[in-house]
């Protein structure tokens, strides 16, 4: 059954249309800026320091910025311990750290229903110029945070330092590789899915051995459960410093919600279709509520645009995208797979069908030297047998053959400047390069793409394990190097290469551990394919 059908069976239930309808209420009011509220009263704030969970800027644009806090005192609690009032937020945005040359500043509202917290879109700034911000309420300041706009549009700037992570799990281990992140003085940073968990947490912390409270035993399910996920989170300083010491792009997988999930299809049968809606949009609600993104489009009912553009000048246009929410299910159940026919459906899609056309049409009309896809699941083939027969995940764009094949294919007949695929989710280091057809080693490369490890996520990983710089896997011949270690990857972009460090740490289980660079490959403006330093 389509996910249009399956949406109107579930919309036609009478008992559950009215949750539904309540649900659909509920994120409507979550993506709404301008509140009506008769029953909410203005409030002097919690008991305590009120900007626990630090401070971030988001989704740059050659003159605006997204400016981002959340209000909370105790952030193990669903309202983080303020009282259900709103409460009124003083912010500034200034050329220097120490506030002299003020560009900006004004008030906002920090209301319950966002969950308290703050989403402020600056205009009117410069284009391609560090700023610094910082919020103020109920007589505390926040910590100071670094932001940076994007170039003019018209402009050709000579170079972007970009990074992009991916996966960091609380209970595997510490975050450490943001720590190092934020050192790295980026233009921007992406994240490409997996910000949180949605499992259950147990007594011990997992494998940071810190005890956490009850509350967090349980899978992530309501929008309480979804908020104090994120107060556990988001209270870690290394993440705190990484979102500080930038501007963030991001886009989620498939942890912001369920393992797996796919359109309006739970997981393995675990939840109900009509449950896991619910449960999609309390996700999607929490995850807005926590990140510095822009307002999606209103929607009604449980979705959430959030595929979206940028572009820094002519040197780089960046396809922010959307595999989960709405693509088919997995094939043949999901899981790796030998000779799944299901895979090879033409009609299957990954980005549905307004998305492909989306992303389509902006590589048909994009002037960039550098043409990004940031995404979440590895669209290099990677066959996991070393035996003559192929044995493929379901999950990855393996399991969707022909839309594979129409992005990649819709690349090369649109001629498209240097093809950059930028993605997360494997908890391994891969670079690779495109090819027309991946099962002919001969088949003309049309792009690259670079797989970033997780930050946490897999535990410590192993620096036994992996493909030197400029080697060859023998069963993924298009795959140039990997490494099984955590970390992110660091992208210095030029004109006339893209640079991209594969940046790891040697353990997580443990605070302090150094930064090390396990590779770089390079690739060249006009010559598709690898490069090794």
């Amino acid at each position: 059954m389509n996910d249009d059908r399956r949406l109107a069976r579930i919309l036609s239930d009478p008992s559950r249309r009215a949750f539904l309808s309540l649900t659909g209420a509920a994120m409507a009011l979550a993506f709404t800026t301008n509140l009506a509220d008769p029953w909410t009263a203005r409030s002097s704030g919690g008991d305590g320091y009120p900007f626990q969970l630090g401070v971030a800027s988001g989704d740059p644009l050659p003159g605006s910025v997204i400016l981002w806090t959340r209000l909370a005192v105790r952030p193990l609690e669903p309202l983080g311990g303020m009282p259900y009032g709103r409460i009124k937020v003083d912010w500034e945005i200034a050329e220097d750290p120490a506030f002299a040359r003020r560009a900006k500043h004004g008030s906002t509202w920090a209301a319950p229903e966002y969950g308290h917290s703050v989403h402020v879109n600056v205009r009117g700034l410069r284009p391609c110029r560090e700023y610094f911000y910082r919020f103020r309420t109920c007589g505390e300041i926040s910590p100071i945070g670094r932001t940076k706009t994007a170039p003019a549009v018209r402009s050709s700037p000579e170079r972007l330092l970009m990074a992009f992570a991916s996966c960091a799990s609380w209970p595997d281990g510490f975050y450490t590789a943001y720590r190092h992140l934020a050192n790295e003085n980026a233009d921007v940073i992406l994240h490409l899915g997996d910000y949180i968990y949605e499992y259950g947490i147990a007594a011990s912390g997992g494998m940071r051995n810190t005890p956490v409270p009850d509350q967090l035993r349980v899978q992530c399910d309501t929008l309480d459960r979804y908020r104090i996920q994120y107060g556990l989170y988001k209270s870690d300083p290394d993440l705190q410093a990484a979102h500080q010491s930038a501007p963030w792009i991001v886009t989620w997988d498939d942890h912001e919600v369920l393992d797996n999930w796919a359109g309006f299809a739970g997981p393995g049968g675990e939840v109900t279709p009509e449950d896991f809606l619910v449960i999609r949009a309390n996700g999607f609600r929490a995850y807005w509520e926590n990140l510095p993104m822009r307002l999606p489009r209103p929607v009604d009912g449980p979705d959430a645009r959030i595929y979206r553009r940028f572009t820094f000048g002519d040197l780089a246009e960046l396809n922010v995208l959307d595999t989960r929410q709405y693509r088919d299910d997995q094939a043949c159940g999901d899981g790796p797979r030998h000779d799944c026919a299901e895979r090879l459906d033409p009609a299957r899609t990954m980005l549905g069908t307004e998305q492909e056309k989306w992303l389509l049409d902006g590589l048909g009309t994009t002037s960039a030297r550098w043409n990004v896809l940031a995404q979440q699941i590895a669209m290099c083939q990677l066959d996991d047998d070393p035996a003559p027969a192929q044995r493929l995940s379901m999950d990855m764009w393996d399991g969707y053959r022909a839309a594979k094949e129409r992005v990649i294919n819709g690349i090369v007949e649109r001629r498209v400047s240097n093809p950059v695929v930028l993605t997360g989710d494997f908890h391994n280091n891969v670079a690779g390069e495109l090819k027309a057809n991946f099962d002919d080693p001969a088949s003309p490369t049309v792009g690259v793409e670079f797989i970033g490890t997780s930050i946490s996520s897999g535990g410590n990983g192993s620096a036994a394990i992996g493909l030197p710089a400029g080697g060859s896997d023998p069963v993924n011949p298009h795959i140039r190097f990997s490494s099984y270690q955590r970390g992110y990857v660091a992208c210095d972009i030029t004109r006339a290469r893209w640079q991209a460090d594969f940046k790891v740490v040697p353990y997580v289980d443990r605070v302090g551990a150094p930064v090390s660079t396990r590779g770089s490959l390079v690739a060249l403006n006009g010559i598709p394919g690898l490069q090794v330093l």
